[in-house]
């Protein structure tokens, strides 16, 4: 699934999508969500879109990377009936965690969860905000495959093409309801 431009009768999920240019650095065309959060109807409308791409496959876990990861994968938890799993920078989790180091561009990050949050065989769904180069994202797949998890798929509001987001989630489904390229 992917577009969100509106046709047959369909809400203009991008209309609620602001760019910002350089920001936070100059020469990135950053996409803000907050109008769509601001607009009760867009934002009950990307759950319902994003719960309807899952709601036959059987997700036990939502599973979503701080901070505005959360605020797509508790809703979406909630409207499948799954548990919904933060996935969190160092030292944010209060109880035992088990954690997965990754490469940036400049340096290294690492992502953490409860140790108890997923077990072997839950089938567990990944919810952001936006895909991009995907390095979080693929970082939050191999920490939830290390628990045991069977990874069914990622789901993200926003997609900018061309980064390189879906190739380092090869071997994973990617849903996403906008995509925007460079130029737009």
């Amino acid at each position: 699934m992917s577009g969100g431009s509106g046709g047959s009768g369909e809400l203009d999920l991008k209309s609620h999508i602001r760019m910002v240019p350089d920001f936070p650095v100059p020469g990135i065309r950053f996409r803000d969500i907050t109008p769509l959060l601001a607009s009760p109807e867009a934002y009950s409308e990307v759950i319902r879109r994003l719960a309807d791409s899952y709601r036959e496959v059987g997700v036990d876990v939502v599973a979503s990377v701080e901070a505005r990861g959360f605020l797509f994968g508790a809703p979406l938890a909630l409207e499948l009936g799954a548990r919904f799993v933060p996935v969190r920078k160092p030292g944010k989790l209060p109880h035992e965690t088990r954690s997965h180091s990754y490469q940036l561009e400049y340096g290294e990050d690492t992502l953490e969860v409860h140790t108890d949050a997923v077990k072997a065989g839950d089938r567990v769904l990944m919810v952001d905000d936006l895909l991009a180069t995907g390095g979080t994202v693929a970082a939050c797949q191999t920490l939830l495959e290390e628990a045991g998890a069977e990874v069914l798929g990622c789901a993200v509001v926003i997609e900018l093409l061309g980064l390189g987001g879906r190739e380092a989630l090869a071997g994973c489904c990617v849903t996403t309801l906008m995509t925007f390229s460079e130029d737009e």
